[in-house]
């Protein structure tokens, strides 16, 4: 067998958009759906720049019938005059990585795309792309095919009337497996970036559908704060306030809410820093110290403090910077955080001087808050009381055979990164379970009833519950702000549940409960949902399974044969239930992720909540009820 060759012919150096086509994951993060949605991004952050640094008011996103995109803006369209590289300017930026005009200060004076690979890298991932630019009254065209290659050079094409570019893309099929856009998952980013854009408007068109919606906020994020706690029971009207220190502009809109959870969402430069980063470090550190000096200057509390934790228990806040190119600093490729030391005490300094003002002023809303602060204050203590006295207490031994006697069925093996944890619905799915799984790797802990429903209790009352107690102490990487993943037992944890109503419901309970207390399980990848067949087919000997009706009436077609509904786990025999639901390279599992950190905030305080109003409206909207079945068995 001859050896290749390993040498210099061996390096291959993929030159400009090349390297985008063969490796787009590393741009564009993945190409699925959430892939083929940030080249859109990527083409409105341009325009968003422009809106922030005050040129155009109008940006409008079209989802054409032929599956393309386009983006229109009013700004000052992009340049149009020649390169020093003997190329228009126009081309150079939508063709050669890193070529933009963020990179030089008179250019913008805040931007959030600061990579300048935005535009290069949509037209690299599409099968074309024209552009469109309106300036000094003249019109100019230029179209790319195949990957970014110039077929229609820029042209002057007739006269104008006002500024702006206009980008429309094709995504390229063949590297994207499904090109269809989302319009509610387009409407949901724009109208985010609309609150931002206080008093610009932005229009989404579906062209298809023939719909189309219309974002425009004149009190900016001050209604995005009254959209996030839409349905919620408030303490008082939003409070905005505003400063700039150190160049760093601070825009930070509040408000308190009955409920136990804090959202707090930061933004810097229009761009969503999910990560957080100094901005949220200096916005948290100054509410605490200002609530605290409040409280104990006005004899609420005498000795001891609030915790962190208390004062933004029912806190909603949106916290926004608008910082300089030459001072910005994000954390990592994705802007995830923010590094800039100096936002910390711009936003510091900004809440503490108008929050201090504010408290003064409005003595019956800081009272109701303070109030808030102090039962926050005694639960938080008792819930450290009850783990104190489950870690410590006389009764240790007593309470965890309590905790999982007769319940879990542990796995054999010690291996945290082979482990898989099944949460089933009821003993008799539990039992099945217990007998058909890996007994290596796969544990199982039977849940009996429904779980309680997280959301709208608090914490200790949410450790006196059995069911809740047992779920912590068996995945044993604590809950809540001590959620420590590294101590997790499991690489897995799947909820398996019955394909019926209860089971649904049971799902949404569990999912809640992870969601609040146990969110980085999520975040790492490691919580998932069984996906049980709904029928099986019998032919003679020949069994098949089949998940959807659709599936069972394809398997089923043109055949004698006996076909079972499956109402529940339990009517499923051990070496059925495994092999269809539980068997690595057999089942399927649903993998449960957070694609929109906000929108999932408003989804499960809507759905899981107390106000039902709110709850009836999404569902009469988003789902569809029948009184039929909608399968024949014959």
């Amino acid at each position: 067998m001859s050896e290749k060759n390993y040498d210099a012919k061996s390096i291959k150096i993929l030159e400009g958009l090349e390297a985008v086509r063969k490796r787009p994951g590393m741009y564009i993060g993945s190409t699925d759906k959430r892939g083929l949605h940030h080249l859109i991004w990527e083409i409105v952050d341009n325009s968003v720049d422009e809106a922030i640094n005050g040129y155009g008011d109008y940006i409008k996103i079209t989802l054409h019938s032929d599956k393309s995109c386009s983006v229109e803006d009013h700004g000052r369209g992009v340049p149009v005059d020649m390169h020093e590289s003997g190329r228009s300017a126009t081309e150079v930026i939508y063709t050669v990585l890193h070529a933009g005009g963020k990179f030089e200060s008179d250019g913008y004076k805040v931007s959030g795309g600061l990579h300048g690979v935005g535009s290069s890298v949509v037209n690299a991932l599409s099968k074309w792309m024209e552009v469109t630019v309106k300036r000094d009254k003249k019109e100019y065209y230029i179209r790319f095919e195949n990957g970014g290659h110039t077929v229609a050079p820029l042209k002057e094409v007739g006269a104008a009337r006002g500024t702006g570019t206009t980008v429309r893309f094709m995504p390229d099929p063949e590297i994207f497996n499904n090109i269809n856009f989302s319009f509610t998952t387009v409407c949901e980013r724009m109208q985010e970036s609309a609150f931002l854009l206080k008093g610009i408007t932005i229009e989404v068109v579906d062209e298809e559908d023939e719909r189309s919606a219309k974002f425009h906020y004149e009190r900016g994020i001050e209604e995005f704060v009254e959209d996030l706690n839409k349905g919620k029971n408030t303490l008082h009207n939003v409070l905005s306030f505003s400063g700039t220190k150190d160049n760093i502009e601070v825009d930070i809109s509040m408000q308190y809410t009955d409920t136990y959870n804090e959202n707090i969402v930061s933004f810097v430069n229009n761009v969503k820093t999910i990560d957080g980063g100094s901005h949220e470090v200096g916005f948290k550190t100054a509410l605490t110290k200002v609530f605290n000096d409040y409280a104990k200057s006005n004899g609420f509390i005498k000795g001891g403090s609030f915790d962190g934790s208390d004062v933004r228990e029912g806190l909603t806040a949106i916290v926004s910077l608008k910082i300089p190119e030459g001072i910005l600093q994000f954390e990592g490729q994705t802007k995830g955080k923010l590094g800039t030391p100096q936002a910390k005490n711009a936003v510091e300094s900004v809440v503490t001087d108008n929050l201090r003002i504010y408290l003064e002023e409005n003595r019956a809303i800081a009272t109701e808050i303070i109030n808030k602060s102090m039962k926050s204050k005694v639960a938080r203590e008792a819930a450290r009381k009850a783990r104190e006295e489950a870690r410590n207490g006389k009764n240790k031994k007593n309470n965890k055979e309590r905790s999982l006697s007769g319940k879990l069925a542990p796995a054999q093996s010690k291996d945290k990164t082979r482990k898989e944890l099944f949460l089933v619905e009821g003993d008799s799915a539990g039992g099945s379970a217990k007998q058909g799984r890996d007994r290596a790797y796969q544990a199982i802990l039977p849940l009996r009833g429904k779980v309680l429903n997280t959301e709208k209790t608090r914490e200790d009352d949410i450790l006196k519950n059995e069911e809740i107690n047992t779920m912590i102490y068996t995945i044993g990487a604590g809950y809540g702000s001590n959620f420590d993943i590294k101590d997790c037992e499991y690489s897995k944890v799947i909820i398996m549940s019955d394909a019926d109503e209860d089971g649904g419901h049971i799902q949404c309970l569990l999912l809640t409960f992870f969601y609040r207390y146990m969110k980085p399980l999520i975040e790492d990848g490691r919580l998932f949902v069984a996906l049980p067949p709904l029928f099986k087919i019998q032919s003679g000997k020949d069994i098949q399974y089949a998940y959807t009706v659709e599936e069972m009436k394809e398997k089923s077609k043109g055949k004698k044969c006996d076909i079972q509904r499956y109402k529940g786990l339990g009517e499923m025999n051990a070496d059925q239930l495994c092999e269809t639901t539980m068997k690595p390279g057999s089942r399927t599992l649903i993998r449960v992720n957070i694609e929109d950190a906000q929108l999932a905030e408003k989804r499960v305080s809507i759905l899981m909540g107390d106000d039902v109003p709110p709850r009836k409206e999404w569902i009469e909207e988003n789902v569809e009820f029948s009184l039929e079945d909608d399968y024949e068995i014959s």
